[in-house]
Protein backbone atom coordinates (compact mmCIF):
# COMPACT_ATOMS: atom_id res chain seq x y z
CA UNK A 1 0.00 0.00 0.00
CA UNK A 2 1.34 3.48 -0.78
CA UNK A 3 0.68 4.98 2.49
CA UNK A 4 2.51 2.61 4.49
CA UNK A 5 5.35 2.43 1.92
CA UNK A 6 6.07 6.10 2.60
CA UNK A 7 7.56 5.68 6.60
CA UNK A 8 9.97 2.84 5.37
CA UNK A 9 13.62 2.30 5.88
CA UNK A 10 16.27 2.82 2.82
CA UNK A 11 16.50 -0.83 3.38
CA UNK A 12 12.40 -1.57 2.94
CA UNK A 13 12.71 0.40 0.04
CA UNK A 14 15.04 -1.89 -1.85
CA UNK A 15 12.99 -4.84 -0.82
CA UNK A 16 9.84 -2.84 -2.36
CA UNK A 17 11.77 -2.68 -5.80
CA UNK A 18 12.51 -6.53 -5.46
CA UNK A 19 8.89 -6.70 -5.23
CA UNK A 20 7.65 -4.88 -7.97
CA UNK A 21 9.86 -7.20 -9.85
CA UNK A 22 8.08 -10.24 -8.69
CA UNK A 23 4.98 -9.08 -9.95
CA UNK A 24 6.37 -7.77 -12.97
CA UNK A 25 7.53 -10.65 -14.18
CA UNK A 26 4.39 -12.78 -13.40
CA UNK A 27 2.61 -10.04 -15.33
CA UNK A 28 4.93 -10.36 -17.82
CA UNK A 29 4.32 -14.35 -18.47
CA UNK A 30 0.67 -13.51 -18.00
CA UNK A 31 0.88 -10.96 -20.94
CA UNK A 32 1.67 -14.01 -23.12
CA UNK A 33 -1.54 -14.47 -23.99
CA UNK A 34 -1.92 -11.37 -25.51
CA UNK A 35 1.10 -11.92 -27.86
CA UNK A 36 -0.91 -14.87 -28.90
CA UNK A 37 -3.74 -12.97 -29.58
CA UNK A 38 -1.74 -10.23 -31.54
CA UNK A 39 -0.40 -12.77 -33.57
CA UNK A 40 -3.58 -14.61 -34.08
CA UNK A 41 -5.15 -11.49 -35.34
CA UNK A 42 -2.49 -10.69 -37.73
CA UNK A 43 -1.52 -13.67 -39.49
CA UNK A 44 -4.57 -13.51 -41.09
CA UNK A 45 -3.78 -10.25 -43.13
CA UNK A 46 -1.32 -11.66 -44.94
CA UNK A 47 -2.47 -15.23 -45.85
CA UNK A 48 -6.01 -14.32 -46.63
CA UNK A 49 -4.76 -13.36 -50.15
CA UNK A 50 -2.93 -16.62 -50.84
CA UNK A 51 -6.48 -18.56 -48.99
CA UNK A 52 -8.87 -16.67 -51.37
CA UNK A 53 -6.25 -17.69 -54.58
CA UNK A 54 -5.68 -21.84 -53.63
CA UNK A 55 -9.71 -22.18 -52.45
CA UNK A 56 -11.51 -19.36 -54.90
CA UNK A 57 -13.15 -18.01 -52.11
CA UNK A 58 -15.31 -14.83 -52.82
CA UNK A 59 -15.15 -12.05 -50.57
CA UNK A 60 -18.37 -12.75 -48.85
CA UNK A 61 -16.30 -15.75 -47.68
CA UNK A 62 -12.71 -14.04 -47.11
CA UNK A 63 -15.27 -12.27 -44.66
CA UNK A 64 -16.32 -15.36 -43.34
CA UNK A 65 -12.75 -16.56 -42.27
CA UNK A 66 -11.49 -13.51 -40.99
CA UNK A 67 -14.66 -12.74 -38.62
CA UNK A 68 -15.29 -16.40 -37.92
CA UNK A 69 -12.34 -15.86 -34.91
CA UNK A 70 -14.07 -12.44 -33.54
CA UNK A 71 -16.89 -14.48 -33.48
CA UNK A 72 -15.42 -17.79 -31.19
CA UNK A 73 -13.70 -14.46 -29.10
CA UNK A 74 -16.92 -13.06 -27.93
CA UNK A 75 -18.71 -16.84 -27.06
CA UNK A 76 -15.26 -17.50 -25.19
CA UNK A 77 -15.27 -13.99 -23.64
CA UNK A 78 -18.99 -14.86 -22.33
CA UNK A 79 -17.64 -18.20 -20.59
CA UNK A 80 -14.81 -16.92 -19.45
CA UNK A 81 -15.93 -15.49 -16.58
CA UNK A 82 -17.08 -18.59 -15.33
CA UNK A 83 -13.98 -20.20 -15.95
CA UNK A 84 -12.27 -17.61 -14.32
CA UNK A 85 -14.65 -17.76 -11.24
CA UNK A 86 -14.21 -21.99 -11.27
CA UNK A 87 -10.99 -22.76 -11.83
CA UNK A 88 -8.80 -19.44 -11.18
CA UNK A 89 -7.31 -16.98 -13.51
CA UNK A 90 -4.44 -18.98 -14.82
CA UNK A 91 -6.59 -21.80 -14.64
CA UNK A 92 -8.02 -19.81 -17.60
CA UNK A 93 -5.52 -19.12 -19.37
CA UNK A 94 -4.06 -23.04 -19.25
CA UNK A 95 -7.54 -23.46 -21.13
CA UNK A 96 -6.58 -20.90 -23.25
CA UNK A 97 -3.67 -22.27 -24.49
CA UNK A 98 -4.65 -25.98 -25.48
CA UNK A 99 -7.55 -24.39 -27.40
CA UNK A 100 -4.58 -21.89 -28.89
CA UNK A 101 -2.85 -25.18 -29.98
CA UNK A 102 -6.39 -26.84 -31.35
CA UNK A 103 -7.25 -23.66 -33.33
CA UNK A 104 -3.28 -23.96 -34.92
CA UNK A 105 -3.30 -27.07 -36.07
CA UNK A 106 -6.67 -27.58 -37.52
CA UNK A 107 -6.29 -24.44 -39.99
CA UNK A 108 -2.89 -25.52 -40.70
CA UNK A 109 -4.63 -28.59 -42.15
CA UNK A 110 -7.64 -27.29 -43.34
CA UNK A 111 -8.62 -29.30 -46.70
CA UNK A 112 -11.37 -26.52 -47.01
CA UNK A 113 -12.86 -23.27 -46.24
CA UNK A 114 -15.46 -24.47 -43.26
CA UNK A 115 -12.56 -26.70 -42.11
CA UNK A 116 -10.68 -23.45 -41.67
CA UNK A 117 -13.17 -21.17 -40.03
CA UNK A 118 -13.76 -24.60 -37.41
CA UNK A 119 -10.13 -23.79 -36.56
CA UNK A 120 -10.64 -20.02 -36.40
CA UNK A 121 -13.48 -20.36 -34.30
CA UNK A 122 -11.04 -22.55 -31.66
CA UNK A 123 -8.94 -19.72 -32.15
CA UNK A 124 -11.37 -17.18 -31.13
CA UNK A 125 -12.21 -18.94 -28.12
CA UNK A 126 -8.92 -19.44 -26.77
CA UNK A 127 -8.58 -15.61 -27.65
CA UNK A 128 -11.76 -14.67 -25.50
CA UNK A 129 -10.65 -16.47 -22.48
CA UNK A 130 -7.14 -14.92 -23.08
CA UNK A 131 -8.27 -11.51 -23.39
CA UNK A 132 -10.40 -12.13 -20.29
CA UNK A 133 -8.44 -13.81 -17.77
CA UNK A 134 -5.05 -12.31 -18.82
CA UNK A 135 -5.70 -8.55 -17.96
CA UNK A 136 -7.52 -9.49 -15.05
CA UNK A 137 -4.84 -11.35 -13.41
CA UNK A 138 -2.44 -8.50 -14.04
CA UNK A 139 -4.49 -6.00 -12.41
CA UNK A 140 -4.55 -8.25 -9.20
CA UNK A 141 -1.52 -8.55 -8.62
CA UNK A 142 -0.42 -5.33 -9.15
CA UNK A 143 0.71 -2.40 -7.01
CA UNK A 144 -1.42 0.50 -7.97
CA UNK A 145 1.39 2.67 -8.89
CA UNK A 146 2.36 0.09 -11.91
CA UNK A 147 -1.28 -1.16 -12.69
CA UNK A 148 -1.59 1.11 -15.82
CA UNK A 149 1.66 0.56 -17.15
CA UNK A 150 1.56 -3.63 -16.43
CA UNK A 151 -2.09 -3.75 -17.98
CA UNK A 152 -0.46 -1.83 -21.11
CA UNK A 153 2.48 -4.00 -21.18
CA UNK A 154 -0.13 -7.07 -22.30
CA UNK A 155 -1.44 -4.74 -24.90
CA UNK A 156 2.28 -3.98 -25.70
CA UNK A 157 2.53 -7.81 -26.45
CA UNK A 158 -0.64 -7.92 -28.80
CA UNK A 159 0.94 -5.09 -31.13
CA UNK A 160 4.57 -7.77 -31.01
CA UNK A 161 2.43 -10.30 -31.69
CA UNK A 162 0.45 -8.66 -35.13
CA UNK A 163 4.15 -7.32 -35.69
CA UNK A 164 5.64 -10.68 -35.74
CA UNK A 165 2.65 -12.15 -37.36
CA UNK A 166 3.15 -9.54 -40.33
CA UNK A 167 6.86 -10.09 -40.73
CA UNK A 168 6.21 -13.78 -40.67
CA UNK A 169 3.50 -13.31 -43.42
CA UNK A 170 6.08 -11.48 -45.20
CA UNK A 171 8.63 -14.24 -45.40
CA UNK A 172 6.04 -16.61 -46.41
CA UNK A 173 4.31 -14.74 -49.44
CA UNK A 174 6.84 -14.71 -51.93
CA UNK A 175 5.92 -18.71 -52.15
CA UNK A 176 2.23 -18.18 -51.06
CA UNK A 177 2.97 -20.38 -48.32
CA UNK A 178 -0.22 -19.44 -46.21
CA UNK A 179 -0.14 -23.15 -44.12
CA UNK A 180 3.38 -22.41 -43.19
CA UNK A 181 1.87 -18.43 -41.75
CA UNK A 182 -0.59 -20.10 -39.82
CA UNK A 183 1.47 -23.58 -38.83
CA UNK A 184 4.56 -21.67 -36.93
CA UNK A 185 1.73 -20.11 -34.36
CA UNK A 186 2.08 -24.01 -32.81
CA UNK A 187 5.38 -22.59 -31.22
CA UNK A 188 4.31 -19.59 -29.64
CA UNK A 189 1.31 -21.40 -28.44
CA UNK A 190 3.47 -24.15 -27.02
CA UNK A 191 6.27 -21.58 -25.05
CA UNK A 192 2.82 -19.85 -23.67
CA UNK A 193 1.33 -22.99 -22.09
CA UNK A 194 4.32 -24.27 -20.78
CA UNK A 195 4.50 -20.59 -18.79
CA UNK A 196 1.13 -20.51 -17.35
CA UNK A 197 2.48 -23.72 -15.46
CA UNK A 198 4.66 -20.95 -13.58
CA UNK A 199 2.01 -18.35 -12.16
CA UNK A 200 0.66 -18.18 -9.10
CA UNK A 201 -3.01 -17.66 -8.09
CA UNK A 202 -4.51 -14.26 -8.13
CA UNK A 203 -4.56 -13.57 -4.21
CA UNK A 204 -8.12 -11.72 -4.81
CA UNK A 205 -9.43 -15.14 -6.59
CA UNK A 206 -8.33 -17.38 -3.41
CA UNK A 207 -9.45 -14.73 -0.81
CA UNK A 208 -12.73 -14.63 -2.78
CA UNK A 209 -12.41 -18.52 -2.44
CA UNK A 210 -11.69 -18.70 1.21
CA UNK A 211 -8.07 -19.75 1.05
CA UNK A 212 -6.88 -16.68 2.70
CA UNK A 213 -3.43 -18.98 3.68
CA UNK A 214 -2.96 -19.44 -0.14
CA UNK A 215 -3.66 -15.46 -0.95
CA UNK A 216 -0.99 -14.59 1.71
CA UNK A 217 1.60 -16.80 0.94
CA UNK A 218 0.96 -14.98 -2.89
CA UNK A 219 0.81 -11.55 -1.47
CA UNK A 220 4.35 -12.21 0.22
CA UNK A 221 6.14 -13.50 -3.10
CA UNK A 222 4.37 -10.10 -4.41
CA UNK A 223 5.51 -7.83 -2.00
CA UNK A 224 8.18 -9.43 0.02
CA UNK A 225 6.72 -7.41 3.08
CA UNK A 226 4.53 -9.10 5.78
CA UNK A 227 3.04 -5.38 6.80
CA UNK A 228 1.52 -4.76 3.26
CA UNK A 229 0.64 -8.28 2.47
CA UNK A 230 -1.55 -8.78 5.80
CA UNK A 231 -2.73 -4.82 4.73
CA UNK A 232 -3.57 -6.21 1.17
CA UNK A 233 -5.09 -8.64 2.16
CA UNK A 234 -7.39 -7.23 4.76
CA UNK A 235 -8.23 -4.82 2.04
CA UNK A 236 -9.47 -7.42 -0.15
CA UNK A 237 -11.58 -9.32 2.56
CA UNK A 238 -13.13 -6.41 3.73
CA UNK A 239 -14.62 -6.06 0.16
CA UNK A 240 -15.43 -9.08 0.17
CA UNK A 241 -17.77 -9.27 3.23
CA UNK A 242 -19.17 -6.33 1.95
CA UNK A 243 -20.51 -7.55 -0.77
CA UNK A 244 -23.52 -9.97 -0.34
CA UNK A 245 -24.06 -10.55 -4.28
CA UNK A 246 -22.19 -11.57 -7.45
CA UNK A 247 -22.41 -11.28 -11.08
CA UNK A 248 -25.73 -11.04 -12.65
CA UNK A 249 -27.31 -10.50 -9.09
CA UNK A 250 -25.24 -7.95 -8.04
CA UNK A 251 -25.81 -6.48 -11.80
CA UNK A 252 -29.46 -7.04 -11.36
CA UNK A 253 -29.76 -5.18 -7.76
CA UNK A 254 -27.36 -2.56 -7.54
CA UNK A 255 -27.78 0.70 -9.79
CA UNK A 256 -24.08 1.35 -9.40
CA UNK A 257 -22.21 -1.70 -10.59
CA UNK A 258 -24.80 -1.53 -13.95
CA UNK A 259 -22.98 2.02 -14.44
CA UNK A 260 -19.30 0.48 -14.24
CA UNK A 261 -20.71 -2.08 -16.18
CA UNK A 262 -22.22 -0.17 -19.29
CA UNK A 263 -18.78 2.34 -18.69
CA UNK A 264 -16.85 -0.37 -19.72
CA UNK A 265 -19.15 -1.45 -22.57
CA UNK A 266 -19.37 1.85 -23.99
CA UNK A 267 -15.60 1.80 -24.16
CA UNK A 268 -14.92 -1.50 -25.82
CA UNK A 269 -17.67 -0.72 -28.75
CA UNK A 270 -15.94 3.09 -29.22
CA UNK A 271 -12.33 1.15 -29.40
CA UNK A 272 -13.84 -1.72 -31.98
CA UNK A 273 -15.58 2.01 -34.00
CA UNK A 274 -12.19 3.54 -33.80
CA UNK A 275 -11.46 1.48 -37.36
CA UNK A 276 -8.08 -0.25 -35.95
CA UNK A 277 -9.54 -4.00 -36.68
CA UNK A 278 -10.07 -2.87 -40.40
CA UNK A 279 -6.30 -2.27 -40.93
CA UNK A 280 -5.33 -5.20 -38.72
CA UNK A 281 -7.43 -7.73 -40.86
CA UNK A 282 -7.38 -6.09 -44.27
CA UNK A 283 -4.52 -3.77 -44.41
CA UNK A 284 -3.09 -5.08 -47.79
CA UNK A 285 -6.83 -4.28 -49.28
CA UNK A 286 -6.99 -0.54 -48.30
CA UNK A 287 -3.52 0.16 -49.67
CA UNK A 288 -4.25 -1.86 -52.52
CA UNK A 289 -7.05 0.63 -52.96
CA UNK A 290 -4.67 3.06 -53.12
CA UNK A 291 -3.06 1.52 -56.06
CA UNK A 292 -0.03 -0.41 -53.87
CA UNK A 293 1.33 -3.21 -55.31
CA UNK A 294 0.67 -6.68 -53.75
CA UNK A 295 4.12 -6.99 -52.23
CA UNK A 296 4.44 -3.16 -51.39
CA UNK A 297 1.22 -3.61 -49.53
CA UNK A 298 2.20 -6.43 -47.49
CA UNK A 299 5.79 -4.48 -46.43
CA UNK A 300 3.25 -1.17 -45.69
CA UNK A 301 0.92 -3.42 -43.90
CA UNK A 302 4.22 -4.85 -41.51
CA UNK A 303 5.21 -1.04 -41.07
CA UNK A 304 2.04 -0.40 -39.41
CA UNK A 305 2.47 -3.28 -37.19
CA UNK A 306 6.11 -1.40 -36.12
CA UNK A 307 4.10 1.37 -35.42
CA UNK A 308 1.84 -0.02 -33.32
CA UNK A 309 4.08 -2.11 -31.16
CA UNK A 310 6.61 0.80 -30.76
CA UNK A 311 3.52 3.67 -29.87
CA UNK A 312 1.98 0.97 -27.52
CA UNK A 313 5.54 1.16 -26.03
CA UNK A 314 5.09 5.37 -25.02
CA UNK A 315 1.91 4.53 -23.53
CA UNK A 316 3.71 2.61 -21.03
CA UNK A 317 5.97 4.68 -20.19
CA UNK A 318 3.41 7.77 -19.70
CA UNK A 319 0.25 6.18 -18.47
CA UNK A 320 1.30 6.05 -14.65
CA UNK A 321 2.66 9.39 -15.52
CA UNK A 322 0.23 11.60 -17.30
CA UNK A 323 -2.61 9.76 -16.47
CA UNK A 324 -5.50 8.01 -18.36
CA UNK A 325 -7.91 10.96 -19.73
CA UNK A 326 -5.52 13.27 -21.30
CA UNK A 327 -3.39 10.32 -22.88
CA UNK A 328 -6.90 9.02 -24.24
CA UNK A 329 -7.88 12.15 -25.36
CA UNK A 330 -4.97 13.09 -27.15
CA UNK A 331 -4.80 9.33 -28.35
CA UNK A 332 -8.64 10.01 -30.13
CA UNK A 333 -7.58 13.48 -31.54
CA UNK A 334 -5.01 12.21 -33.48
CA UNK A 335 -7.10 9.19 -34.36
CA UNK A 336 -9.76 10.91 -35.78
CA UNK A 337 -7.56 13.68 -37.77
CA UNK A 338 -5.93 11.11 -39.71
CA UNK A 339 -8.88 8.73 -40.51
CA UNK A 340 -9.72 12.04 -41.92
CA UNK A 341 -6.70 12.58 -44.26
CA UNK A 342 -7.24 8.84 -44.90
CA UNK A 343 -10.49 9.63 -46.05
CA UNK A 344 -9.64 12.66 -48.14
CA UNK A 345 -6.69 11.02 -50.07
CA UNK A 346 -8.87 8.26 -50.80
CA UNK A 347 -11.36 10.56 -52.40
CA UNK A 348 -8.82 12.39 -54.11
CA UNK A 349 -7.73 9.28 -55.72
CA UNK A 350 -4.61 8.36 -58.70
CA UNK A 351 -1.40 6.40 -58.04
CA UNK A 352 0.64 9.54 -57.68
CA UNK A 353 3.74 8.71 -55.52
CA UNK A 354 2.41 11.87 -53.29
CA UNK A 355 -0.92 10.55 -52.73
CA UNK A 356 0.84 7.03 -51.46
CA UNK A 357 2.99 8.52 -49.09
CA UNK A 358 0.35 10.64 -47.80
CA UNK A 359 -1.97 8.07 -47.00
CA UNK A 360 1.22 5.87 -45.86
CA UNK A 361 1.75 8.72 -43.48
CA UNK A 362 -1.97 9.58 -41.93
CA UNK A 363 -2.62 5.29 -41.83
CA UNK A 364 0.63 5.09 -39.82
CA UNK A 365 -0.13 8.02 -37.96
CA UNK A 366 -4.01 6.51 -37.00
CA UNK A 367 -2.03 3.32 -35.65
CA UNK A 368 0.67 5.51 -33.57
CA UNK A 369 -2.60 7.68 -31.94
CA UNK A 370 -4.45 4.74 -31.12
CA UNK A 371 -1.78 2.67 -29.75
CA UNK A 372 -0.98 5.52 -27.37
CA UNK A 373 -4.39 5.17 -25.72
CA UNK A 374 -7.63 3.72 -27.52
CA UNK A 375 -5.71 1.07 -27.36
CA UNK A 376 -4.31 -0.01 -24.00
CA UNK A 377 -6.31 2.41 -21.97
CA UNK A 378 -9.89 0.76 -22.75
CA UNK A 379 -8.45 -2.61 -21.42
CA UNK A 380 -6.77 -0.77 -18.18
CA UNK A 381 -10.06 1.28 -17.47
CA UNK A 382 -12.34 -1.67 -17.89
CA UNK A 383 -10.02 -3.83 -15.47
CA UNK A 384 -10.34 -0.92 -12.77
CA UNK A 385 -13.83 0.43 -12.86
CA UNK A 386 -15.47 -3.12 -11.57
CA UNK A 387 -15.95 -4.02 -7.74
CA UNK A 388 -14.02 -7.30 -6.68
CA UNK A 389 -17.29 -9.36 -6.35
CA UNK A 390 -18.52 -8.12 -9.39
CA UNK A 391 -15.48 -8.13 -11.70
CA UNK A 392 -15.56 -11.20 -13.11
CA UNK A 393 -19.11 -10.52 -14.66
CA UNK A 394 -18.35 -6.60 -15.53
CA UNK A 395 -15.02 -7.47 -17.62
CA UNK A 396 -17.25 -10.59 -19.15
CA UNK A 397 -19.92 -7.71 -20.45
CA UNK A 398 -17.76 -5.50 -21.65
CA UNK A 399 -14.89 -8.13 -23.24
CA UNK A 400 -17.97 -10.35 -24.99
CA UNK A 401 -19.15 -6.33 -26.75
CA UNK A 402 -15.49 -5.94 -27.70
CA UNK A 403 -15.54 -8.95 -29.69
CA UNK A 404 -19.18 -8.61 -30.72
CA UNK A 405 -18.26 -5.24 -32.33
CA UNK A 406 -14.94 -6.74 -33.76
CA UNK A 407 -16.95 -9.50 -35.34
CA UNK A 408 -19.88 -7.12 -36.87
CA UNK A 409 -17.26 -4.80 -38.08
CA UNK A 410 -14.90 -7.39 -39.79
CA UNK A 411 -17.62 -9.11 -40.95
CA UNK A 412 -18.99 -6.06 -42.89
CA UNK A 413 -16.05 -3.63 -44.19
CA UNK A 414 -15.45 -5.12 -47.71
CA UNK A 415 -19.34 -4.66 -48.27
CA UNK A 416 -19.43 -1.45 -46.74
CA UNK A 417 -16.37 -0.59 -48.67
CA UNK A 418 -18.32 -1.56 -51.65
CA UNK A 419 -21.59 0.42 -50.81
CA UNK A 420 -19.75 3.85 -49.10
CA UNK A 421 -16.42 3.99 -50.92
CA UNK A 422 -13.23 3.71 -49.18
CA UNK A 423 -13.14 7.28 -48.50
CA UNK A 424 -16.41 7.51 -47.27
CA UNK A 425 -16.17 4.37 -45.04
CA UNK A 426 -12.92 6.10 -43.86
CA UNK A 427 -14.79 9.44 -42.79
CA UNK A 428 -17.54 7.39 -40.94
CA UNK A 429 -14.57 6.02 -38.61
CA UNK A 430 -13.20 9.81 -38.31
CA UNK A 431 -16.58 10.48 -36.64
CA UNK A 432 -16.97 7.50 -34.76
CA UNK A 433 -12.75 9.33 -33.21
CA UNK A 434 -14.31 12.36 -32.27
CA UNK A 435 -17.29 11.15 -30.98
CA UNK A 436 -14.58 9.19 -28.22
CA UNK A 437 -13.54 12.42 -27.26
CA UNK A 438 -16.50 13.44 -26.12
CA UNK A 439 -17.75 9.95 -24.53
CA UNK A 440 -14.15 10.62 -22.66
CA UNK A 441 -14.34 14.17 -21.20
CA UNK A 442 -18.36 12.51 -19.96
CA UNK A 443 -17.72 9.48 -19.07
CA UNK A 444 -13.84 8.27 -18.08
CA UNK A 445 -12.36 8.70 -14.72
CA UNK A 446 -8.80 9.01 -13.90
CA UNK A 447 -7.52 6.40 -12.20
CA UNK A 448 -4.02 6.73 -11.84
CA UNK A 449 -2.43 6.17 -8.57
CA UNK A 450 -5.72 5.27 -7.02
CA UNK A 451 -6.44 1.71 -5.42
CA UNK A 452 -9.21 -0.62 -7.02
CA UNK A 453 -10.63 -0.67 -3.11
CA UNK A 454 -10.68 3.30 -3.83
CA UNK A 455 -12.30 3.46 -6.54
CA UNK A 456 -15.09 0.56 -5.63
CA UNK A 457 -16.14 2.89 -2.92
CA UNK A 458 -16.49 5.64 -4.96
CA UNK A 459 -18.52 3.71 -7.16
CA UNK A 460 -20.59 2.65 -4.78
CA UNK A 461 -20.89 5.99 -2.69
CA UNK A 462 -22.92 6.97 -6.37
CA UNK A 463 -19.96 9.23 -7.45
CA UNK A 464 -20.49 10.30 -11.16
CA UNK A 465 -18.46 8.09 -13.10
CA UNK A 466 -15.74 10.20 -14.55
CA UNK A 467 -15.10 11.24 -10.53
CA UNK A 468 -14.55 7.59 -9.36
CA UNK A 469 -10.84 8.25 -8.99
CA UNK A 470 -10.92 11.46 -6.61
Amino acid sequence: MVGVATSRSESDLSQDASTTTRATILGVVAALAGLMFGLDTGVVSGALPFIAQDFHTSARMQEWIVSSMMAGAAFGSLIAGSISTRFGRTGAMMGAAALFLLGTFVCTFAPSPAYLICGRVFLGLAVGVAAFAAPLYISEITVESARGAMISFYQLMVTLGIFLAFVSDGFFSHGGHWRWMLGVMTVPATLFMISVLFLPHSPRWLAMKQRKGQALKVLRLLRSDEEVAQAELASIEARLNRDTGAGWNLFRREPNFRRSVMLGIILQVMQQLTGINVLMYYAPRVFQAAHFGTSAAVWATTLVGLINMAATGVAIVFVDRWGRRPLLMLSCAIAAISMAGVGVLLAIGGDSLGIQIGLVGFVLLFVAGFAIGEGPLVWTLCSEVQPTRGRDFGIGCSTVTNWAANWLISNTFLTLMAALGSSGTFLLFAAFNALFIVITLTFVPETRDVSLEAIETNLFAGKRLRDLGR
